[in-house]
């Protein structure tokens, strides 16, 4: 764990999601089902025991399970804290659906993950990444900033893709792999993109959000912010969501191991049919 303050409210995302599980999965969760079921599918093996951390596990174990690859799925939710309390050396798999982005200490979760893993057991997480709802943020900020000189944390910072990937091997993990997909999402107005957000149980859970209700004349200039820059020639709004998935095995003495410096049998030059230059 870090000594730095926490910037996110686990416990409340944590209750959220409890809200969610009551009700059926959203778009959101279904469309993530899939994507991790085709993802897995390209992967040569199959799971004994397998754990899957997310806001609605239910729906998306019985994805799983619908492959055919994974045989035990034993679901949580998010925790209340950045301590997952995990067995060591439990899982032949750990899957992580969209709650990695609001860890105060992400390193030290994907090390957590990573020690509840078997040897050469898989690590599937993806998570809110980039670029995602920067447009409601600078609408928020903009506002604020115009109204009353100051702001107010309101849409939650999101890790940089290129950090990631040195985030999985700072947790000890093999094959590294971090890549992005990115969706445009269209909503009749921001209004609308808002009461997406709040039914999703997504809306702000920084631990240092205004805890006074949004006025209409704040809420009025994000949201004229919102249709001055970011609309389509139709009227529609748009919204950027980047999703970063990240691949990492416990390691294992069967995996593919680097070279050696100097261990090459052939010369690069060689290869090229050029000259070789000493410096």
């Amino acid at each position: 764990m870090t000594g730095a303050p926490p910037l996110f409210d686990r416990a409340l995302s944590a209750a959220r999601a409890a809200r969610k599980r009551a009700g059926e999965p959203n778009i959101l969760t279904r469309t993530i089902a899939e994507e991790l079921a085709e993802r897995l599918a390209f992967v040569n093996r199959r799971f004994g025991r397998v754990l899957l951390i997310a806001a609605e596990p239910g729906a998306i174990a019985a994805r799983l399970k619908q492959g055919g690859q994974v045989t035990e799925v034993e679901t949580r939710g998010p925790s209340a804290g950045d301590h997952l309390e995990l067995p060591e050396t439990r899982y032949d798999a750990v899957f992580s659906v969209l709650d990695l982005q609001t860890f105060n200490d992400v390193p030290g979760a994907l090390i957590q993950m990573r020690r509840a893993l078997r040897p050469d057991g898989l690590l599937l997480a993806c998570l809110f990444a980039g670029d995602t709802l920067t447009e409601l943020r600078q609408s928020w900020l903009a506002a604020e900033a115009s109204l009353s000189g100051g702001v107010s944390p309101r849409v939650a910072p999101m890790i940089d893709v290129r950090e990631l990937g040195a985030l999985l091997q700072r947790a000890g993990l093999s094959l590294p792999v971090a890549d992005l997909d990115r969706t445009m999402v269209r909503h009749a107005d921001a209004i609308a993109l808002i009461h997406d957000i709040r039914a999703l149980g997504l809306s702000n859970n920084l631990v240092g959000r205004s805890r006074r209700p949004v006025s209409r004349r704040l809420m009025g200039a994000a949201v004229n912010h919102y249709q001055r820059n970011f609309a389509d020639p139709d009227g529609r709004v748009r919204a950027t969501v980047e999703v970063a998935w990240l691949t990492g095995w416990a390691p294992h003495e069967s995996q593919q191991q680097p070279l050696k410096p100097g261990s090459a049998r052939a010369r690069l030059a060689d290869a090229l049919r050029v000259e070789e230059k000493k410096l």
